[in-house]
């Protein structure tokens, strides 16, 4: 079944509650019932390279089950319990798939972003004590088996990495050459290496161990949003089956055919997709190792989704911005709808979008604190532009704003920060540094989000901006989402990025960075007068706006806000050292966990320190001399 508006919703919830409902209790039991269900159906195909007629793989649902076996049995043979990390850093590919749930069927998984820097892959491996690792063998046009030899060298606890070749996925001449170019294969740390398909092969086809009807955290992901460094979160085997179950009584059934080119390592990708496939059925598609970021992957889109009859498109804002740069040249009539999340979508896009393709936009929300899914526009009813919805079945969502008294409720359309109560929040232990849990909770269970919204007469969750994305410009909030939106309804801009610029008198003052359409050309200054316009409050107007060639962006395609202040810094402080006649340069801005974003400025002899002090006085931000 669907839904049409909030009062579906709450009938679902009025039929049982929760825990009466009947439901796998573990991530395998999910997966087993359905592979007896449909055991001969694809489950998941995946293709290397992104052209609508290059070589594919498929796994039916019976396959799969099988190869999920096979890695759980191996992960056990290598020493993982249910309370072992096995880490994985690795591009989409079938064995991702099978790697990922594996791995929370034998201990606790946890996907690494391969697009971080090896300082961050190795934290994240010492964090979470993580035992076994999960790569890919050195293969040509990728770091990632060099990063990840760099991380486990810092990683004292990892014993084994295991390697994956994408080779296999190439046919003759390709897979005879690959051999004489791909990089050496990188050594030099303590771990044995062993090669994955290969020990996946000794395996049994049924799991070698018991799987007690319990709950228990069974992931590992680390947050990849806007607004600083990684956090790791637990995910629980409840939270996933709910997101599973949301995806399976709601969105899909067995018929349904996903286009996902989102990564694996996010929760997106991971729990409200791979979950509901596996809970309805259904036949997900990933489309190359690095999905929308692959080569000709926007190219080849509508093609790929010809071949593959999809019903059903995954996508982000930054995406569809991507794809509207495209003429829609294939036969995409099977695609109904279009499910996006990550951010809200804007207006313009969105009306651009819908027409172009036919298709309907189901806009959702979620976020990897809450084991993803909270909200999304109803299926078959109104769909608001700009909110994401209404709140998923037996997910609470309330707008408080804190008071001397302590946290309180807002009224009707009444902006606040946006807390979440629902079988996806493990509250009091959302992450695993336990200082990081403190004062994540109001009333002991909903968990705060950071983002501050607003709920609507008809039930809609309307996200205003993020707390920490506020731009205060003496004293004034601003909502960067203002800027945003107005930027965006210029028809050369394709993404816009709005951030709190360091100003000396008020704090900090607006500015913003822009995307163009492909074949578009406008300046910055014509942005602004756009602006002088379309922003509705003068203070909210940007002082400065900066077109750049692409915007910084996650994983996932959300604007990567840090690296846009760090420009911004960069750029204020050397202006007003060079306005003070002082040589020495900002030469990069750090993100230092306990300061926040640091300026590091180059080490000149003789520099005046009493004038730089002056200088750099004037802003808030720390600076520091580069070592």
């Amino acid at each position: 079944m669907s839904f049409s508006t909030r009062a579906d919703v709450l009938k679902i919830e009025e039929e049982m509650p929760w825990d009466a409902r009947e439901r796998p209790e573990t991530l395998y039991q999910m997966l087993r019932e359905t592979t007896k269900a449909f055991p001969d159906r694809p489950a998941i195909s995946y293709q290397l390279f992104s052209g609508p007629d290059d070589s594919a793989k498929t796994l039916t649902w019976q396959q799969f089950h099988d190869q999920v076996c096979r890695a759980a049995n191996l992960y056990r043979s290598l020493r993982i319990s249910e309370k072992d990390v096995v880490a994985l850093v690795l591009p989409n590919c079938l064995e991702t798939a099978a790697a990922t749930i594996g791995g929370m069927v034998a201990g606790i998984v946890n996907p690494i972003n391969p697009l971080l820097e090896p300082e961050q892959i190795g934290a994240i491996l010492r964090e979470t004590n993580a035992k076994v690792v999960v790569t890919l063998k050195s293969f040509p046009k990728t770091d990632i088996a060099q990063k990840t030899a760099e991380a486990v060298r810092h990683a004292p606890k990892v014993h084994t990495v295991l390697e994956i070749d994408l080779n296999t996925y190439l046919s003759p001449p390709k897979s005879w050459i690959v051999p004489f170019v791909r990089p050496k294969n990188p050594t030099g740390h303590h771990a044995d290496v062993l090669n994955f398909n290969k020990e996946m092969a000794k395996q049994n086809t049924t799991l070698d161990f018991d799987d007690p009807s319990a709950d228990r955290v069974g992931a590992y992901f680390h947050t990849g949003g806007t607004t600083g460094m990684p956090k790791v979160a637990q995910h629980r085997y409840s939270g996933m089956v709910y997101n599973g179950w949301l995806g399976g009584k709601l969105l899909f059934d067995e018929t349904d055919v996903i286009m996902c080119p989102l990564p694996l390592f996010h929760v997106f990708a991971c729990h409200v997709i791979l979950m509901a496939m596996i809970k309805s059925g259904a036949h997900v598609v990933f489309p190359t190792p690095a999905g929308f970021r692959g080569d000709g992957v926007f190219d080849n889109f509508w093609k790929l989704c010809e071949r593959w009859k999809i019903s059903f498109v995954i996508t982000v804002p930054t995406a569809t911005a991507a794809l509207m740069q495209r003429k829609v040249d294939a036969d995409i009539s099977t695609v109904k709808n279009a499910f996006s999340g990550s951010a809200p979508m804007p207006l313009e896009l969105f009306k651009r979008f819908e027409s172009a393709t036919g298709m309907t936009v189901i806009e959702g929300y979620g976020l990897t604190e809450a084991t993803c899914l909270v909200s999304c526009n109803p299926p078959t009813g109104e769909k608001k532009v700009g909110s994401v919805g209404v709140p998923l079945p037996y997910t609470d969502v309330k707008i408080f704003n804190n008071t001397p008294d302590g946290p309180a409720e807002c009224a009707v359309d009444e902006v606040g920060e946006i807390c979440i109560d629902n079988p996806g929040v493990f509250a009091g232990n959302t992450y695993t540094e336990a200082a990081k849990n403190r004062d994540l909770y109001h009333k002991e269970k909903y968990l705060r989000t950071g983002d501050l919204g607003r709920i609507d007469e008809d039930g809609y969750l309307w996200i205003t901006g993020r707390a920490k994305d506020l731009i205060i410009r003496g004293g004034h909030n601003i909502d960067p989402a203002d800027i945003e939106e107005a930027l965006m309804a210029h028809k050369a801009v394709a993404m816009a990025g709005a951030i709190g610029q360091p100003d000396s008198h008020a704090g900090e003052i607006p500015c913003a960075y822009v995307e163009l359409v492909e074949g578009a050309n406008v300046t910055g200054d014509e942005l602004r007068e756009h602006c002088k316009i379309h922003v509705h409050e003068r203070a909210a107007i940007p002082k400065y706006i900066e077109v750049l060639d692409e915007l910084p962006k996650t994983a996932v395609g959300k604007v990567f806000k840090p690296d846009l202040r760090k420009r911004a810094i960069t750029r204020i402080y050397n202006a007003d050292l060079e306005k003070a006649g002082l040589s020495t340069r900002v030469t990069q801005v750090i993100d230092d966990k306990k300061r926040g974003l640091v300026a590091q400025l180059e080490k000149v002899d003789g520099a005046d320190e009493t004038k730089l002090a002056e200088v750099l006085g004037n802003y808030t931000r720390p600076w520091e001399w580069a070592e």
